[in-house]
């Protein structure tokens, strides 16, 4: 307290005149200062001053507490955006769907081909936009035809209550197995392809290995067919053409003329069919049925009625190819009449691949194929031909079920009441390979066999030409349709090494 004493008396003792004036005693700046509401014009009485200086402080303080709870009203800022994060989240599931309405469209060549499963058409299909269930007879594409099961056929029942909405797959078709990349055929979708295989690629292939061992079978005094057998029997025909390169690269010499100079007979008809690209083997067979006195049309049936779009597209380059002519042209001028017009029509490769059907139109083309056959004095050919050749397999099933439900009897038994010679059998082989394919092969297996002697032509190129494609499935329907195994027949009208080669084809590696 003393101290503040003479604190106080130092400072009025350095004070000016001016400072030292009574309160009001003409200074400006007092009366201001009292007019402000400021400082009063004179220092306080001693130990009063600085306690009312001191409240004035505390009335800054506050405001600091009134920022504080600026802060807090920010942070809940950010718990309102963080609900945003979930409403954006839903939104992925909604775009998750939209892939199984792109999944039909592949499918998907398995495929080398791939032999669909015979539908149950009784059930309901799916609805659009969902990827197909394989109890509706889509193919699985696997990448590998000895994947795809070919199950007996199983005829469409019409239900009422059960309308089959109208559902596309793109088709990506099938073509001859290429030899370009044997491990990995190319998948497809098409609904008339691959089945189960009997010869599939072999694996831990080399191709020089498997050409030193032709060689060295070939060599010397006789053929050891045995080996040759069991190398070209068990390989696929893009590995055999790989072996064929294989040996001209080693020993400077054609595989083929090897084998032609040491066999002979059916062995080397079926060795040779062995090594020649299909689609060069299906022209082969075209020219060969058509050349010289009389045109053999089976052989133009089974081959125009059972390969595909891309297949036919590829089989007619080659034979353009190899005998500068167009294939359309030799089959306009080797057939006649209505015969020519379904091989023109198939010849085309305009028949519809996918899945896509409609009841409504099947029995509108039922009813069609009725009035122009059946109901009528005569027939109209031309809707026969513009319906069979052209609908998909899946849509032409639901027409011979419906033909069947509102006519009273199979479409076949109009076939065979209304047409005879070449053009009845043509319309029977499409309704036979939209039915079921293998069963069709079986049947010819079998005819190529049955009686004496044996048609070794058709028996060669079938086991060739269905060894990769679906084999197995023939297998299975031969024995069905016939009570007895394929291989049983073959060793009763087949001997030697022709025998062993061909039981090879059918019972596969």
């Amino acid at each position: 307290m003393t101290a503040l004493k003479n604190a106080t008396a130092n400072l009025r003792n350095q004070q000016s005149p001016n400072q030292s004036r009574p309160e009001g005693h003409n200074n400006p700046s007092a009366a201001n200062m009292n007019q402000g509401g400021g400082y009063p014009g004179t220092y306080p009485p001693l130990g009063q001053g600085y306690p009312q200086q001191g409240p004035g402080c505390p009335q800054q303080g506050p405001g600091y507490p009134q920022q504080g709870p600026g802060y807090p009203q920010q942070g809940p800022g950010y718990p309102q955006q963080g609900p945003g994060y979930p409403q954006q989240g839903p939104g992925y599931p909604q775009q998750g769907p939209g892939y199984p309405q792109q999944g039909p469209g592949y499918p998907t060549g398995n495929i080398g081909f791939a032999f669909p499963n015979q539908p149950n058409d009784a059930r309901c299909p799916p609805q659009p936009g969902f990827a197909p269930t394989q109890e509706m007879g889509y193919p699985r594409h696997t990448g590998s035809p000895r994947s795809q099961p070919q199950p007996p056929y199983q005829p469409y029942q019409p239900q009422s209550g059960c309308g089959m909405p109208h559902h596309s797959v793109q088709s990506n078709t099938s073509t001859y197995p290429s030899y370009q990349m044997p491990m990995n055929p190319k998948p497809g979708a098409s609904s008339m392809s691959y089945g189960r295989a009997s010869v599939t690629p072999a694996a831990n292939f080399s191709a020089n290995a498997d050409a030193e061992a032709l060689r060295k079978a070939m060599k010397g005094f006789g053929c050891d067919k045995n080996k040759l057998i069991a190398v070209l029997c068990a390989r696929s025909n893009a590995q055999r053409q790989e072996i064929a390169r294989s040996f001209k690269t080693l020993y400077g010499k054609d595989l083929i003329s090897d084998l032609k100079s040491e066999l002979h007979g059916d062995f080397e008809d079926l060795i040779i069919a062995l090594m020649q690209p299909p689609a060069v083997y299906d022209a082969q067979q075209l020219r060969k049925a058509m050349q010289g006195l009389g045109t053999k049309e089976s052989v133009l049936i089974e081959l125009m009625c059972s390969r595909t779009n891309a297949q036919i597209v590829e089989l007619k380059t080659t034979y353009r190819q190899l005998y500068g002519k167009e294939l359309e042209g030799d089959l306009d001028g080797e057939t006649s009449g209505c015969f020519k017009r379904l091989l023109v029509s198939l010849s085309a490769a305009g028949r519809d691949e996918s899945f896509h059907t409609d009841p409504l139109k099947a029995n509108q083309d039922a009813r069609a194929l009725y009035r122009a056959g059946e109901q009528r004095l005569g027939t109209d050919e031309s809707c026969f031909n513009a319906i069979l050749a052209a609908q998909n397999y899946m849509q032409l099933r639901m027409v011979f079920a419906e033909y069947e439900k509102v006519i009273g009897h199979p479409i076949e038994k109009a076939i065979e009441a209304e047409f005879s010679g070449d053009i009845r059998d043509g319309l029977m082989a499409v309704i036979q390979c939209v039915r079921n394919k293998p069963a069709f092969f079986a049947q010819a297996l079998y005819n190529s066999m049955k009686g004496l002697g044996t048609r070794d032509n058709d028996l060669i190129r079938i086991c060739v030409t269905r060894a990769e494609v679906d084999m197995a499935d023939i297998r299975d329907e031969f024995h069905r349709m016939f009570n007895t195994s394929l291989e049983a027949m073959i060793k009763g009208d087949c001997s030697g090494s022709y025998k062993d080669g061909i039981i090879a084809l059918v019972r596969g590696n």
